[in-house]
């Protein structure tokens, strides 16, 4: 069973949707026991970071998404969910995230925001699980203003240019994440939540 993490931030049925249509068992929740009990995570989200963690707070779930990945659960963070799994972002401020992976969120400067609508990924992994089957110069689906920069480039799984080159996605042994929506994707987003749910 996979658990989607609620915390009031983003339309989740569309994410369970897309992990049922890839052969899935999903599960919305807030309940720290159900994420416990999970065999995988998916951390998804819209929106600003501040009001992300202060739910994520309030509702006690950081110490339980912390332990799982500890565990070695596989982990999926999207669009927001990606940004939360770094040290800190600049959005409004300096904010403290979750500290998993080393490095910080940052704004696209001098460019139109949000970043939305289709572009390209780059692979940077090329055995990274997550991206089996996924070709190089495959096109999602994007919508954000801020950009993750890890400390170790070597997490990086993908690439994408948007006036500068981005980690549009990560791998970190049982970590990943993506900046891009997979439920909005089409084929290569359900391909990308098929190989996540075929991990161990």
């Amino acid at each position: 069973m996979i658990a989607i993490v609620d915390y009031g931030m983003g339309n989740l049925r569309s994410v369970q949707k897309a992990l049922e249509k890839v052969g899935a068992t999903a599960v919305v929740t807030d309940s720290p026991d159900v994420i416990a009990k999970s065999e995988k995570i998916v951390l998804p989200g819209v929106g600003a970071i501040a009001p992300a963690m202060d739910k994520l707070k309030n509702l006690e779930l950081i110490e339980p998404i912390k332990n799982a990945i500890k565990t070695g659960k596989p982990f999926l963070g999207i669009c927001l969910g990606l940004q939360l799994l770094f040290d800190q972002s600049d959005e409004g401020g300096v904010v403290e995230t979750l500290g998993v992976i080393p490095g910080s969120v940052v704004r696209f400067t001098n460019l139109k925001v949000p970043h939305m609508g289709w572009n390209q990924i780059n692979i940077k992994q090329k055995d990274c699980s997550l991206l089996d089957s996924v070709e190089e110069g495959s096109n999602v689906y994007f919508c954000h203003s801020f950009f993750v920069k890890p400390k170790n480039d070597t997490v990086t799984a993908t690439k994408t240019n948007y006036g500068l080159d981005f980690t549009s996605s990560i791998s970190k042994d049982n970590i990943f994440g993506v900046q891009f929506h997979p439920e909005k994707s089409q084929e290569i987003g359900l391909k990308i939540l098929k190989n996540f749910n075929k991990l161990k």
